[in-house]
């Protein structure tokens, strides 16, 4: 596959490789100084992963946490900056250690050069890792 052109068909394609729990080709659209926030990361979560090799560390298990099935209601929006996305979607699954149905809403800025994920701010639901086994990080809370 050619590398994706524009910041809205590098995140589908992304998408796709989180669906084929493709973690380190995922982490391979990464710029090498890309920066990953989660503004409302509840204490004892990361707030601000920097650089690829973070990115890496942090994704790396995420398949044996959640079983990712679809990202339904994928909305993308086009920002003032061409570089520039805003995402609206759901990650729809399973939790891998009880079975529970996994259900997260997320909303991200997403900045994309030369083809790669330069920063990429992610907010996600903290009250959904207040549930009952949605530890999908490893943390142990």
């Amino acid at each position: 596959m050619s590398a994706p052109t524009s910041p809205a068909d590098l995140y589908r394609h992304s998408l796709r490789l989180l669906l084929d729990k493709d973690i380190p080709a995922w982490v391979a659209l990464w710029a090498e100084d890309g920066l990953m926030e989660f503004p409302f990361a509840p204490d004892g979560l990361p707030r601000r992963l920097e650089g690829r090799e973070a990115v890496a560390a942090y994704m790396r298990h995420y398949p044996d946490h959640i079983d990712l099935h679809d990202f339904p209601d994928l909305r993308i929006h086009q920002t003032t900056d061409p570089r520039t996305i805003v995402v609206e979607m759901r990650g729809v699954g399973r939790v891998v250690e009880t079975g529970a149905p996994f259900d997260m809403t997320y909303i991200a800025v997403v900045t994309v050069r030369d083809g790669r994920f330069t920063s990429y701010r992610d907010y996600w639901n903290p009250l959904a890792v207040q549930q009952a086994g949605t530890d999908f990080t490893g943390s142990g809370r």
